[in-house]
């Protein structure tokens, strides 16, 4: 049975950071593509950040360029994503995935979901 499951959300301030992790079970993590994806209210689903399998290529959203960093820890199936100079607009429920592309489009091509952790960054 493949899990996925979230971690590290939570309330800060703007400005400050936040590292999101994602651990995997029951797939063979090492050979799949990772990402991170957000959904605020009233907004659609976004791709964040995706990496390839062995960590080699990544994708990231204009919006958090420069402020995001993704990275993978095979031996541990787990997934990270380093939030840092966050903003009010990166409010949201953050999920990972597995199995997709790197480039993080179609998110669609991604078959195995978290349930989410929250972020809310206040002003």
């Amino acid at each position: 049975q493949v899990q996925v499951v979230e971690s590290g959300g939570g309330l800060v301030q703007a400005g400050g950071s936040l590292r999101l992790s994602c651990t995997a079970s029951g797939l063979i993590f090492a050979n799949l593509n990772m990402g991170w994806f957000r959904q605020a209210p009233g907004k659609e689903r976004e791709g964040v950040s995706c990496i390839s399998w062995r960590g080699g290529d990544t994708y990231y959203a204009n919006s958090v360029k420069g402020r995001f960093t993704i990275s993978r820890d095979n031996a541990k199936n787990t997934l990270y994503l380093q939030m840092n100079s966050l903003k009010p607009e990166d409010t949201a429920m953050y999920y990972c995935a597995a199995g997709g592309s790197w480039s993080c489009s179609p998110p669609a091509s991604f078959n195995y979901w978290g349930q989410g952790t929250q972020v809310t960054v206040s002003s």
